[in-house]
Formats: C-alpha cells, structure tokens, sequence
C-alpha cells in the first residue's frame, strides 16, 4: 500500500447516522458526529429506488427494468442523486480535514466501515463538487470490521507477483435456470476477455479455456486456491436470510458435499464453506490467496445484514488482504441491451479489476479507473460511462 495519509471512517445507525472517524497517523484523536436520519434518510430511500437490488415484492426483473430506466443511466439524473448523497452523507468536519491534505499535495485514502442503511452507498460516484466526484480527490475502501481484520485465526496469504491466478469465469452451474445462466454470453476471439484470459498466459489456472467450464466445483478450485496469488470469480451470488448463507454458484453437483442443500441439481457454495469447512467429518476452512475478485450480485452484500460476515469476510479471514467485490445486483450485458438498449459494460469492469489486482495498489488502481469512468460520464455523459457496473464495485482491504 503506497504511504499517504488514511482516515478510518466507521457509520453506526442508531436514532441517527453516527460516524466516527481517525486519522491512521494518529490513532488516539477520534472525532464522533451524529447526523439526523431525517437529513440522511430521503437521499438514502432515491438511491434505493434507482439501484437494481430489488426492493420488497419485486422480481429481479422488475428491479432491473426500474433501475435501468432511472437515475442511474441519465447523468443529469445521477447526478443530482449523486450530489444529494454527498451532501447528505459527508461529514463538513471530515472534508475540511481532507481539504487541507489535498491543499498540501496530499491524496488521502478513506477507509469507510458503512453501517446497514449506507451499505449499498457508492462513495466513489459522490459528487463532491460541480462536475467532481469523490474518488477524483481520494482513494476509497471498504474497512472490514475489527472482528476479521484483528481475528487471531485469521490467515495471511503471501502476495506473488507473478503467481498463479485461478480464473472461474462464467461457470456453468448444473441445472441452471434463466436465473443463473451466462452473465458473459459467448466470449468471441480477440474481444477484451479473451485478451484478458490470453494475457495471464501460464499463470492460469486451472490451464486451457477458462469460460463457461463445468469442471470448476468446490472440490476441484479449493486446493488450487491454497497456492494461488490470486483468485478471479465472475457469475452468480445469491444473498439469503443471513450473510454467512452468501452463496457463490460453481460447477458443483449434488454429489458435493457442503453446508447448502442441493437447489435444481447443485449445491452453492457458502461463506460458511469457505470458514468452515465443505467437507463433513473432519472440517477445514478453505486457504485464500492474498487477492480475491467476486464479480457477481451483490457479492459484497453482507455489510446489509446485522452481522457483517459473508463471502467477503469469509476471504478476508481465509488469508485474502484485498477483496474486491459489488454492493448491488449486477445486470449483465443482456439485461443492459433488453431493458435499456445499452451497450455491454461488465467486460470492461471485468478487466479493470483483473489489472487492479496486479498492481502494486489494487485499490489505488481500481479507484483510477473509477475515476476515469466517472470523469467521462461527468463530461460527456456517454451510455458506455454510467455507474451502474462501475460504481458498484469496491474492495475491502485489511
């Protein structure tokens, strides 16, 4: 991580929104301040209503089809949403303190621990300022709570440069519905993904094409994990009624064992799994590399629920020191092209996080993309450039 000055920034809710907020520099100074939920609240319900999670009675259809319509895909919508969001949710006192920093030449890093009504907030969009939005001023990410980051189980994988990369893109998942079919489609030669499989070269694994296999279940990918640098997933996470039930779709069949009941012919994977153990009898938890990407629905989701343990937890805990995952239901390019007419956006996202997590400072680098999507969106306000795919990743660093 590249040194510069870190914030800490925590949100409790409580009768109101709570932040509490320390330079990493000096610990002890800790400044609290509570804003009324009346202030927060209205700007938090239209985020609501523009993101594609679906809201109580809908289908994901419906949520799409609402979301893909909305604020979100029109810049002059976004952002008006964007700049009530900001307003609404950045502490004056913090941003004078960041002020200061950016008037040295100082580009800070906030670590945000959101609270359940701001989990699905994208910091990066925020429109701090006329035609300017967060992450052109600071580099974001998600702070983990206390309890996985300082866990004395927790593992510490080695980061490898130029180490194995297990890429699982786009799995076929037995017995498969519409729900969980391709979030790809067909990867054509020479198109972005294709490159972006062409470009890790050896360093893949498991070895030979790694799109739409039906041979990466748990069994197969876990000990190739154990020593990997780095793990690619893109596909299907379902959320359920608790985060430790966070289930990630791979090629298992009913014969796997775990702790999920088998659903149309094959058993999720959950965040419970990968802390515990998938096998009975003698149960282990899973070994994680030092940088994990979940590219999938709301993958990064658990921050919703009252206890903050899901699939991104269960990696960070399993040795991952970066974790870059999604706040909202992704669309994939066929529910961009039916619902909206828009163009394909999630091999781009796919690869700018590929490239992220190469680099010295995968957060430094997501972020640097981010910002050159949200600048493009700002002045041009392209269909290519809304926030819909790029604003909702984030990375959980710890």
């Amino acid at each position: 991580m590249v040194n510069r000055p870190a914030v800490q920034l925590k949100l409790v809710d409580a009768d109101g929104l709570y932040y509490s907020w320390r330079w990493e520099h000096d610990l002890g100074a800790i400044q609290n301040v509570m804003v009324e939920e009346g202030r927060v609240r209205p700007a938090l319900d239209a985020l609501a209503e523009a993101l594609p999670t679906p809201l109580p009675g809908e289908t994901v259809e419906q949520a799409l089809e609402r979301s893909l319509t909305g604020p979100l895909v029109d810049r002059d919508r976004e952002a008006g949403l964007a700049t009530a969001l900001a307003r609404s949710l950045i502490p004056y006192r913090l941003a004078q303190e960041m002020n200061a920093l950016l008037e040295q030449g100082l580009r800070p890093h906030v670590r945000i621990q959101p609270s359940l009504s701001t989990a699905q907030v994208p910091w990066e969009a925020l429109r701090v300022d006329e035609g300017e939005r967060f992450v052109a001023n600071a580099d974001l990410s998600v702070l983990p709570p206390a309890t996985v980051r300082n866990s004395p189980a927790r593992r510490r994988s080695e980061w490898r440069p130029d180490g194995p990369v297990v890429a699982v893109l786009d799995p076929k998942v037995p017995g498969a519905g519409r729900d969980l079919g391709s979030v790809l489609g067909e990867v054509e030669a020479g198109s972005p993904l294709a490159k972006l499989a062409e470009g890790l070269g050896s360093r893949l694994i498991p070895a030979g094409d790694p799109f739409r296999r039906s041979d990466v279940d748990r069994d197969a990918i876990e000990p190739l994990l154990a020593t990997a640098a780095r793990f690619l997933y893109v596909g299907h996470v379902t959320i359920a009624e608790h985060g430790l039930d966070a289930r990630l779709h791979l090629s298992c069949g009913p014969g796997t064992t775990g702790r999920a009941a088998v659903v149309n012919g094959h058993r999720p994977l959950t965040a419970a799994d990968l802390l515990l153990g998938h096998r009975p009898g003698a149960p282990q938890g899973w070994a994680m590399p030092d940088r994990v990407a979940l590219i999938a629905c709301e993958s990064g989701g658990e921050v919703r629920f009252a206890e903050p343990v899901g699939l991104v937890a269960a990696a960070l805990h399993a040795g991952a020191r970066y974790v870059t995952a999604t706040r909202w239901t992704l669309p994939t390019d066929e529910g961009l092209r039916r619902f909206a007419g828009l163009p394909p956006l999630l091999a781009e996202a796919v690869a700018a996080v590929d490239a992220a997590h190469d680099a010295p400072d995968p957060v430094a680098a997501l972020n640097a993309w981010q910002r050159t999507k949200a600048a493009a969106w700002e002045a041009q306000g392209r269909p290519e450039d809304n926030p819909v795919v790029w604003a909702a990743l984030a990375t959980a660093f710890g």
